[in-house]
């Protein structure tokens, strides 16, 4: 389990980490959104090992990450700007990892050799920014790890090879118990693979929910009322309302049955739930329509 308590991190007097907390379970795949700045590339530096906090506690496994380089073998971690030396080759780079990682599969990296199709004699400065990301997950999958932490991790990959290497990190969730941690703007990509879900803005973790229980908290309805009721009741908890035609689209925080329950009251023509995305319940979840897009006339 990875476990981060009430972490704190300052730079120059600004709090980048400000008491946050998460939790990601053994085996699951826990997806970290926010907005720019809010601290995800911050935690995942400090689960990295890369920098210390200045309260609180980053633990794996119930052990503190900082300066623990057994620890830090079992992890392996692909940054949004991923680091290479200038002049290595990927064979290079593999018989660099192998020094860090005992784990290290020779016979995984010989096999996804044929998945990556790139000449492993290539130097990785001279490879497309694709492909640069390519290497990345095929040295990092190679090490074996127990935890995957990804920043950005698919960004770059065309659509084919972004399946494909979901369907690799997916693999080793389901055989070998691998708990991934990732954080993306991809909030798409995000719903299709993570059983877990953290909102953080400003230093902070607003909230931490399996997708279910997030899903199920948050409902968009779908309604048509009697004719002369043109405007929704104020007395409905509404976080918010837009109309087209006689139809109201109502964002409501509560599960479908309470919402359609609550909106029986005033004998609707007709109530349609329908599923938010995990778009649409991150942009509720961080101030509703004040956060939505703004039409700005110039």
């Amino acid at each position: 389990m990875i476990e981060v308590r009430d972490a704190v991190k300052k730079f120059d007097g600004f709090a980048a980490l400000d008491g946050a907390t998460l939790s990601v379970p053994t085996g699951s795949v826990y997806g970290l959104v926010g907005p720019n700045g809010a601290g995800k590339s911050t935690i995942i530096r400090h689960l990295t090992g890369i920098y210390r906090q200045d309260s609180g506690t980053v633990a794996i496994g119930g052990e503190s990450v900082w300066e623990n380089a057994a620890l830090k073998s079992r992890i392996a971690a692909i940054p949004d700007d991923w680091y290479y030396f200038n002049q290595a080759s990927i064979r290079d780079m593999m018989r660099f990892y192998t020094g860090f990682y005992p784990n290290f599969s020779m016979e995984r990296y010989e096999k996804l050799k044929e998945v990556f199709s790139i000449d492993e004699k290539k130097t990785i400065r001279r490879l497309s920014k694709g492909m640069q990301k390519q290497v990345a997950f095929w040295l990092a999958l190679s090490c074996m790890p127990d935890y995957l932490i990804l920043d950005e991790p698919v960004d770059g990959l065309d659509p084919v090879m972004r399946r494909q290497v979901w369907s690799l990190m997916m693999g080793d969730v389901s055989e070998r118990g691998t708990t991934v941690l990732v954080s993306s703007h991809n909030l798409r990509e995000l719903e299709d693979v993570c059983d877990h879900v953290g909102i953080m803005d400003h230093g902070k973790v607003l909230l931490e929910r399996s997708l279910a229980q997030l899903q199920d908290n948050m409902v968009k309805l779908q309604v048509v009322f009697q004719d002369g009721v043109n405007e929704v009741p104020p007395e409905l908890p509404v976080l918010h309302a837009s109309k087209v035609g006689r139809i109201h689209t109502l964002i409501m925080r509560m599960n479908a049955e309470e919402a359609t329950a609550k909106l029986s009251t005033y004998n609707p023509l007709l109530v349609d739930a329908v599923p938010l995305t995990l778009e649409e319940i991150f942009i509720y979840e961080l101030g509703g329509a004040d956060y939505a897009v703004k039409n700005i006339v110039l």
